[in-house]
């Protein structure tokens, strides 16, 4: 029997679908083991990881769970197992995915899901010919900004979007080391595919393709080894400019989102509040609010003068909701719903990626041709002068 048919059964029968995560480190227990606690349908079956004192932690937070040393010991009893969860480094996701994938299992994979828009379009293939879903976790398409910006699009409120400029900024000025900060190309490190990760994913989301990509990447810091000050302007087929930031060392933060349209603006300050919830040790539940947050940090929508002026009218925060992405991936294993975040979206996300770290490197416009499927780009060699 197939995996994907063991699934079906489970849905049927009502039976909790059983999750092995991969890693316990920042990814796997503050967003991915939390959420997927929390998910109706769902269970933390076993813990992949080594570590003694975050096998102590996994242990304290979900009595009854199992370890592992390694992934190979998951595809050894992957009868036992209904969904894969890959929050390991990122040098580690296209291998682990992989075997995951050969040994029937359906997978979740961290961003970024490669370090390739190729090697992230094999991947799709592959779960293609197994017959198992393959998803990629961009909870920030869950963050409350971005769910209130969507839904001001939708209703026409900013009339026609020209410009989206979008901030993932922090003032960090000494690095903490570690693979995320490491210059080796290996390791995928580096803001640009980190948070960079996200803000490409949400202007993709919000405008559809990019057809042209510009950047500047810069390591700003001493001792730094990989990007941690960079920007991207994408231009989207349907004409919307995106201006996108994401840096360590800002010392004074700019707005979340500035959205500019032909009728009005929208301005958001601050971060959505769920990461910090859940670092605090704070859980989603049924029983209680989440991911709301204060009046003051509501975005304004108007025309014609700052926010900071008191220009336009406050809009409230829709509550931000990343349980949504896990009870997507449950529906989808049972037959009731779409997969949230496919690869092939992941892989586009990474030909922007891609571009803009050429364009940094070379100091050139790259411009993307879209390909046959509708969420599948590839980066064109045509080069023009540097913006």
């Amino acid at each position: 029997m197939t995996a994907h048919a063991t699934h079906e059964t489970s849905g049927t029968s009502g039976t909790p679908l059983r999750v092995g995560l991969v890693g316990y480190g920042l990814a796997g227990s503050v967003f991915h083991a939390p959420l997927i606690a929390a998910t109706d349908g769902l269970v933390l079956d076993t813990v992949v990881t080594s570590n003694e004192d975050r096998r102590e932690q996994a242990r304290t937070e979900f009595p009854g769970v199992r370890f592992a040393a390694s992934p190979q010991e998951l595809w050894q009893r992957a009868d036992e197992l209904d969904l894969i969860v890959i929050a390991s480094p990122n040098k580690t996701h296209v291998p682990i995915a992989a075997a995951a994938i050969k040994a029937g299992l359906p997978v979740v994979v961290d961003k970024p899901i490669a370090g390739t828009a190729t090697e992230a379009r094999e991947l799709a293939a592959l779960a293609e010919e197994h017959g198992v879903l393959l998803s990629v976790f961009q909870n920030r398409r869950w963050d409350n900004d971005f769910l209130t910006l969507r839904s001001l699009i939708a209703d026409g409120e900013l009339g026609e979007v020209q410009r989206f400029e979008s901030r993932f900024e922090r003032w960090r000025p000494q690095p903490k080391g570690g693979w995320r900060e490491s210059g080796d190309p290996r390791e995928i490190g580096g803001l640009l595919f980190d948070l960079g990760s996200h803000v490409v994913d949400q202007a993709l989301v919000l405008f559809g393709p990019a057809v042209r990509v510009y950047a500047e990447s810069d390591v700003r810091r001493p001792g730094a080894a990989a990007d941690d000050d960079t920007f991207l302007a994408i231009t989207h087929a349907g004409g919307v400019r995106s201006h996108l930031y994401v840096s360590a060392t800002t010392a004074q933060l700019g707005p979340r989102f500035r959205v500019l349209g032909s009728t009005a603006g929208y301005v958001k300050y601050g971060l959505d509040p769920q990461e910090a919830a859940l670092r605090e040790g704070v859980r989603p539940s049924a029983d209680g609010p989440w991911g709301e947050e204060p009046e003051e940090l509501w975005g304004r929508l108007g025309s014609g003068e700052s926010p900071l002026t008191g220009g336009g009218t406050p809009v409230r925060s829709l509550p931000g909701d990343y349980p949504a992405y896990y009870a997507a991936v449950t529906d989808a294993l049972r037959g009731k719903g779409e997969n949230p975040v496919t690869a092939l979206q992941a892989a586009a996300t990474l030909d922007v990626l891609e571009a803009a770290r050429r364009s940094a490197r070379e100091g050139v416009t790259v411009t993307l041709t879209t390909a046959a499927e509708p969420d599948h780009a590839a980066a064109h060699a045509h080069e023009e002068q540097s913006a």
